[in-house]
């Protein structure tokens, strides 16, 4: 195993009651996968990350349902969510 962290990012430092966060880890075969996470809002394009190398990704967006598009070399992956103001969204896509 490689000892990436279950989840996303640490949210110490962030004020997470005021903010709209979703966030997770992006992995496959068990392994982190270094990729790009896109938000979409009714499939319009909103932002773009990249994972870390552990797989972790964060977005800070408003509150609502939004679509989580996984482009990696040999997978992708849709996965709506849904976010709330003053929590976090936490997201595991296995690609």
């Amino acid at each position: 195993m490689c000892g990436a962290k279950t989840g996303g990012p640490d949210p110490a430092g962030v004020d997470v009651a005021s903010e709209t966060i979703i966030q997770g880890s992006l992995t496959r075969d068990g392994e982190p996968v270094s990729g790009y996470i896109r938000l979409l809002d009714g499939g319009e394009f909103t932002a773009e990350v990249p994972t870390s190398a552990t797989g972790q990704f964060r977005f800070f967006a408003a509150p609502g349902t939004w679509t989580l598009r996984v482009l990696v070399p040999g997978g992708s992956a849709n996965r709506a969510v849904v976010a709330q103001q003053g929590s976090l969204t936490e997201v595991a896509i296995t690609v």
